[in-house]
C-alpha cells in the first residue's frame, strides 16, 4: 500500500552545488561517440538470452547501421559470451574500423579471462568497473573508500600490463565508477583521478571514463549537473573521453542523456529502442532521431527504420511498442479528426512547396525518411473527421473530393464506424464512397449519347438514351456545352434541375486513365451531390448529374435498379 507519507520512507536526491551552471545554454550541434550495449547490457536483461545466432545477427546490424564501438559481451562471466567474441575475432568478422568492447569486473581471475577471449582482436576496448556507491560500499562489499580505490587501481595496473603484452591489438582501456550518479562527486573525481595515474592516458591516447546512471534517482537536470561539475573538476580533462551510460528507471533516459551531452560528455552508451534491465537503458534510435530532426546528422543511418525494429524484436524475442517514437507501427498515424485535417492541409502545402524547410502539423519528421510511406499516417475510426476520409481517398484512389462534398461525405463515414466500432479501412472508405455516389444507377441510367454541333457554332446537340424506371427513353436538346443540353433535355423531360458546383479532374494515369465528376445540384429547392466516372469527361459529368438526382429521389419509393448493361 502506497504511505500516506513517502517520505518518511525515500529521501529526495541532493543535488550538486552548481550555480553557474553553463550547460543549459548549450545545444546539441554533432552526433557523440555511440556505444552499442545491446549484445551485452540488453542481453543480459532478456527473459531468453541471445543464442550465437541471435547474437551474430543483431551484431551485423549493430555494424550495417553504422555503429563503430559495440559492447559484445561479458565473457569471464559467460561461457557463451566467451565463444561469440572468439568467433568474431577467429572468423574475421569485425570489420576494420569497428571495436568491439568487453565487460569485466575489477578482480583478477576476470581480468585475464577477459584478455584470453580478446586475443588477436584488432581493436578493443576493456570496460572495467567496481561499484563506488556509498549503499554498495557498506552494504554489499563492506569496503571503505580507500579500499574502493584501491580495487579500481589494482584491476587498471593489471589491465595495463596484459595491454602491454598484446601490441598487435590497438587497445582503449574504459572505467566505470559504477553507481556514479548516486556516488559523492568528490569521490568520484577521485577515484577515477587514482585510475588515470596507474592508466596515464594522454591526449593522442585516451581513456574512456563512463559514467553511468547505473539506477536513475534523479530528474535529468541533475545528471547534467553532476557531468559538467566532474568535466569542470577532474584533472587533465583533454586526456578523457566521457561517457554517460543513462537508465530510465524514471522515464526520462534519453533527456537525461540529452542533458548530459549538452553539459560536456563526449559518448552515449545505450540500445536500440532501449531494451535493458529494469525500465530499460537510454534509447539510441531516439536520441539519434531527435537529433536528426534538428538538422544534426546522428551518423547513424536509419533510413530503413522498420527491418531495423523487426530484426531487433527477433534478436530480442520482444516487441517494440506500436506508439514507440520514430519506429512504432503507429508513430505516425492519426485518428483524430482535427490531426487529420492539418496534416491533410500540411501534406497540400508541402506538395506546392518541396524545397521549403519540413513543416507539417503533427508530424515531426518526414516518414520517408525513415524509409515509411505516407499510406498510413491517417486511419479512421469513429474518432476521425473529413480531413482524414478525403487524404486517404485522395492518396489511394485519386478521388479529391471538394469541400462540401467531403463534409458530406464524412457523415455516411461516420455512420460506419460508430456501427462497427472498429477502424475503417481505405478500401471500406472507398466501398461506402462507390456505394453512396458511383452506385446510384435508379431510377436513371445513363446508357449512351451522342452530340453533333454546326461549324462555327457554340451550341451542342445532345441525344442521351437514359434508363429511367426500367424502360429506354431518349433525351434531347442544345445547350452551350454538353451539361448545359443535358440539363435542358432532362428539363424538357420534367426534371428541373440546377446546377450548383462542378469539379472534374482525371483520375489515374496512361490508358487507366478516366475522368471523374462532382457535381452539386438543386432539386426541388434542395441541394444534393452526385459522382460519376467515366474515360469520357462529358459522360462522367452526366453520371454525376443522374448520380445526384438518384440520391435525391432514394429517400422517396424506392425503384428497380436498372443498369446501363441490363437495357444495352
Amino acid at each position: 500500500m502506497m504511505l500516506s507519507d513517502p517520505a518518511k520512507k525515500y529521501s529526495p536526491f541532493v543535488a550538486v552545488d552548481i550555480p553557474d551552471r553553463q550547460w543549459p545554454n548549450q545545444r546539441i550541434e554533432k552526433a557523440p561517440i555511440w556505444a552499442s550495449v545491446d549484445l551485452r547490457d540488453g542481453n543480459q536483461s532478456l527473459i531468453d538470452p541471445m543464442d550465437q545466432e541471435r547474437k551474430q545477427r543483431l551484431f551485423d546490424l549493430l555494424v550495417n547501421v553504422g555503429f563503430k564501438q559495440i559492447e559484445v559481451g561479458f565473457p569471464s562471466a559467460s561461457q557463451t559470451d566467451f565463444d561469440f567474441v572468439r568467433a568474431l575475432i577467429e572468423q574475421d568478422k569485425i570489420p576494420e574500423d569497428v571495436s568491439i568492447q568487453v565487460l569485466t569486473q575489477a578482480r583478477p581471475h576476470l581480468i585475464e579471462r577477459t584478455f584470453e577471449a580478446l586475443k588477436g582482436a584488432k581493436n578493443a576496448i576493456v570496460h572495467v568497473y567496481n561499484a563506488t556507491d556509498p549503499m554498495f560500499r557498506r552494504v554489499v562489499f563492506n569496503v571503505n573508500k580507500e579500499e574502493c580505490i584501491q580495487i579500481a587501481v589494482d584491476a587498471t595496473r593489471q589491465i595495463r600490463e596484459q595491454m602491454n603484452a598484446a601490441p598487435e591489438t590497438h587497445w582503449t582501456f574504459q572505467y566505470s565508477p559504477e553507481l556514479f550518479t548516486t556516488t559523492e562527486m568528490d569521490f568520484a573525481v577521485e577515484i577515477v583521478e587514482a585510475v588515470m595515474d596507474t592508466y596515464a592516458p594522454s591526449v593522442d591516447h585516451r581513456m574512456i571514463v563512463n559514467l553511468p546512471a547505473t539506477v536513475e534517482v534523479a530528474t535529468p537536470n541533475n545528471y547534467a549537473d553532476q557531468i559538467e561539475w566532474f568535466c569542470r573538476n577532474v584533472k587533465n580533462r583533454d586526456t578523457l573521453i566521457v561517457s554517460v551510460h543513462p537508465h530510465n528507471d524514471r522515464g526520462t533516459g534519453v533527456a537525461a542523456a540529452e542533458l548530459t551531452l549538452m553539459a560536456g560528455a563526449d559518448r552515449v552508451e545505450g540500445t536500440l529502442f532501449g531494451n535493458g534491465e529494469r525500465t530499460g537503458n537510454v534509447d539510441i534510435v531516439t536520441l539519434a532521431m531527435n537529433m536528426y530532426t534538428q538538422g544534426v546528422h546522428p551518423e547513424l543511418d536509419f533510413s530503413n527504420l522498420t527491418p531495423v525494429m523487426r530484426e531487433v524484436e527477433y534478436c530480442n524475442q520482444l516487441p517494440v511498442h506500436p506508439r514507440h517514437p520514430y519506429v512504432g507501427d503507429l508513430v505516425f498515424t492519426a485518428f483524430s479528426g482535427s490531426h487529420q485535417d492539418a496534416i491533410k492541409k500540411g501534406m497540400v502545402d508541402r506538395r506546392d512547396n518541396p524545397e521549403a524547410p519540413w513543416d507539417v502539423p503533427y508530424l515531426p519528421i518526414d516518414p520517408l525518411d525513415v524509409g515509411r510511406s505516407y499510406e498510413a499516417v491517417i486511419r479512421v475510426n469513429s474518432q476521425s473527421g473529413k480531413g482524414g476520409i478525403s487524404y486517404l481517398l485522395e492518396q489511394e484512389h485519386g478521388i479529391e473530393l471538394p469541400r462540401r462534398l467531403s463534409i458530406e461525405f464524412s457523415q455516411v463515414v461516420q455512420e460506419v464506424a460508430d456501427r462497427t466500432a472498429k477502424e475503417i479501412t481505405s478500401q471500406m472508405i472507398y466501398q461506402a464512397f462507390a456505394d453512396e455516389y458511383l452506385e446510384q444507377q435508379s431510377p436513371f441510367c445513363l446508357i449512351n449519347h451522342r452530340m453533333s454541333s454546326e461549324p462555327d457554332s457554340p451550341a451542342v446537340h445532345l441525344e442521351a438514351v437514359i434508363a429511367e424506371g426500367g424502360e429506354r427513353k431518349t433525351y434531347s436538346a442544345e445547350g452551350n456545352g454538353p451539361l448545359a443540353a443535358f440539363i435542358k433535355a432532362l428539363a424538357g423531360a420534367g426534371h428541373d434541375v440546377e446546377i450548383i458546383d462542378y469539379h472534374e479532374h482525371a483520375r489515374g494515369q496512361g490508358s487507366d486513365a478516366e475522368a471523374i465528376a462532382y457535381v452539386e445540384v438543386r432539386i426541388e429547392g434542395k441541394a444534393v451531390f452526385g459522382v460519376g466516372t467515366d474515360e469520357s469527361i462529358t459522360s462522367a459529368s452526366m453520371k454525376g448529374v443522374l448520380s445526384a438526382i438518384n440520391r435525391h429521389y432514394s429517400t422517396q419509393a424506392p425503384a428497380a435498379n436498372v443498369t446501363a448493361d441490363t437495357l444495352a
